[in-house]
Order: structure tokens, then C-alpha cells, then sequence
């Protein structure tokens, strides 16, 4: 990134390139809660962002503050270099980027009406009425209130209605859950990542034996449960491996480092500083950042690291030998 320039502005439209801006972009008068942003590229604004339509064209461009528009948050599609969201970003209509070559980085929450997102990575929770994911990574929830439409993506939960599901679909927690049974294309598989040593591979390690991923069958791992009152009815669809997560833990199995892990990218930008979690196997030490965290989602995601697919036997002397 070259030498940026300062900025001093009052405009009802603002249009940014190659521009620091020291401090907040906030309206101060009736006439600035309609001013629309353009960010062109390579700037950075250090403080909040408030606008009536917020628009990234161009990569290399920062927003340190939290952002909200009541209009629309919108990534160009042909966007390219690094764009990053270091606190929470809410609209009161939609978040939408479809863009395939830029990174794009929520360090916190997301909440709107709806929301769209290509290969995008966040590192906190989705909260909306719409959720539209794809090659993308959610290192908490994603929480919609009508539909969730989710393709070859890695996520904490979800908690939808509605839920459609195509290609891969990686689970970090043991359970996720919908309201109406979910929606898959055919080859849709879903993948729980709860006893996978993910830190082992996080360090390019050897994995643990007993660990791996777990392949759901979203027949055979659903469990339905009816809540009802005098007045309604209510049935929730959970897709669970808890069972086999306790199976585990009665094992006493090493914890893999996967909760410090998960832990060190959900603090997104209140990450104060560099944690490591050892050496590897040639006696580096391996340090937490986030980047490297985002780039070891990614590489489950697109096969690049391969989780292998846990054994499941177990004998039960194991068990109850830790009661005796």
C-alpha cells in the first residue's frame, strides 16, 4: 500500500481513494443521513462509518470502526486485494458481496435484513432474516429468521426455518439446527469437525488417532423435537453428534487445542496479541494471527489440508475403567 492522504470532508457524497481518514464518518446533520461512500480502493477510515449506502469498489481498503448503512453494504464483484471489517457491520437492509477475487474479512458480527457473502471469512456470527453463503467461513453461528442458502462453506451452527444446503458443508460445534427438514441438492455432504484435531493440523502435525472428522446423515443424526403450549405448536429439527462427542469425553481423549483455537478467531480484532500452540513436528513454533487462521479454514474448505474421517470404535472396558 503507497503513502495514503489525509482527508478532510463535509460533502454529502464522499468518494475515497487513496485516502487515511483519522476518525469517524459520521453524519452531523439531517443531510448527511442520506450521504452514500465510495470507497475506490487502497484507504483506510479509522473510526466508525455511518451512511445511507456504503459501496466498495476496490480491495486494500480498511474500516477499523464499526460500520452501519440503512440502506446497503456493497462489495464490488470485481473487487480484488483485501478488504477488511474490524468490528461489527449492521444494515437495515442488506450486506451483499458477490466478489470471487478480493478477501474479504469480518473481524465481529453481522447483522442486517439480509445478507449475501462469497469467500468471505468471519470471524464472529450472521444474524438476518435472509442468509446467502457461499465458499465462505463462519467461525460462530449463522442465525436466520426465514432461510439460510448455504454452499460448500465451513460453519460454527446454524439456526434457520429454512435451510438449503449444496456441496460440502463443514460443522465446527456438534449440533445445528432448522425448523422445516433441510433442503440438498444430491452429493451434498455434511461434515462435523467437533473431534477433529484441528490442532495437530493447524501445526501440520501428525493427527491424533482417535480423532477426525464425522460424516452426518441428516436422517439418521436427526432428532425432532415438538414444543408446545395451549395456544401452538412448535417443532425444532436438531442435527446432532453429541452422542458421539460424549463417547469421547468419557474417554478422556485430548481436546486437540480445538476450543483455544476457535476461541483465538472468534476474538477477531480484540486478539491483543500472537498466541502460539507449540512446536510442529520439526520444533518451530507455531503462532496464532488471524490471517493464518482464515488461510487454515480455507484450506479444509478447499481440500487443501485433509481431515481424515475418524474411526469411531471404541472399547467399553475404556469407559468404565474411569470409574473404577
Amino acid at each position: 500500500m503507497k503513502e495514503l492522504k489525509e482527508l478532510r470532508f463535509n460533502e454529502t457524497n464522499v468518494q475515497l481513494k487513496d485516502n487515511l481518514v483519522k476518525g469517524s464518518i459520521l453524519p452531523e446533520k439531517i443531510a448527511e443521513l442520506e450521504r452514500t461512500i465510495t470507497i475506490q480502493g487502497n484507504s483506510v477510515i479509522e473510526g466508525a462509518v455511518y451512511a445511507h449506502k456504503l459501496e466498495i469498489q476496490q480491495g486494500d481498503s480498511e474500516i477499523q470502526g464499526a460500520v452501519f448503512t440503512q440502506l446497503e453494504m456493497y462489495v464490488n464483484s470485481e473487487a480484488k486485494g483485501n478488504i477488511s471489517f474490524r468490528k461489527s457491520v449492521g444494515s437495515a437492509n442488506s450486506i451483499v458481496s458477490r466478489a470471487l477475487n478480493c478477501n474479504l474479512l469480518f473481524y465481529s458480527d453481522i447483522n442486517a435484513k439480509s445478507v449475501t457473502l462469497y469467500n468471505a471469512f468471519v470471524a464472529g456470527s450472521i444474524y438476518a432474516d435472509e442468509i446467502i453463503l457461499q465458499n465462505c467461513v463462519v467461525i460462530g453461528g449463522v442465525f436466520a429468521t426465514q432461510n439460510i442458502d448455504v454452499t460448500n462453506s465451513v460453519m460454527g451452527t446454524f439456526n434457520s426455518p429454512s435451510v438449503k444446503a449444496a456441496q460440502q458443508i463443514w460443522l465446527l460445534l456438534p449440533s445445528a439446527f432448522s425448523t422445516e427438514k433441510i433442503i440438498t441438492i444430491p452429493g451434498t455432504k455434511f461434515f462435523n469437525l467437533s473431534l477433529a484435531d484441528l490442532g495437530s493440523l493447524y501445526k501440520g502435525s501428525v493427527q491424533s488417532e482417535k480423532s477426525g472428522r464425522i460424516e452426518m446423515n441428516l436422517d439418521t443424526d436427526e432428532v425432532k423435537t415438538t414444543l408446545s403450549n395451549e395456544e401452538m405448536q412448535k417443532t425444532i429439527r436438531s442435527y446432532t453428534v453429541v452422542g458421539k462427542v460424549l463417547a469421547a469425553d468419557l474417554l478422556d481423549m485430548d481436546k486437540f487445542q480445538n476450543h483455544f483455537l476457535l476461541t483465538a478467531a472468534s476474538l477477531g480484532s480484540q486478539l491483543l496479541k500472537n498466541y502460539d500452540m507449540g512446536v510442529n513436528d520439526k520444533g518451530e513454533t507455531v503462532t496464532i494471527t488471524f490471517e493464518k487462521i482464515r488461510d487454515f479454514f480455507f484450506n479444509i474448505l478447499h481440500g487443501r489440508i485433509d481431515v481424515q474421517e475418524i474411526n469411531g470404535k471404541f472399547d467399553i472396558s475404556d469407559i468404565t475403567g474411569k470409574f473404577n
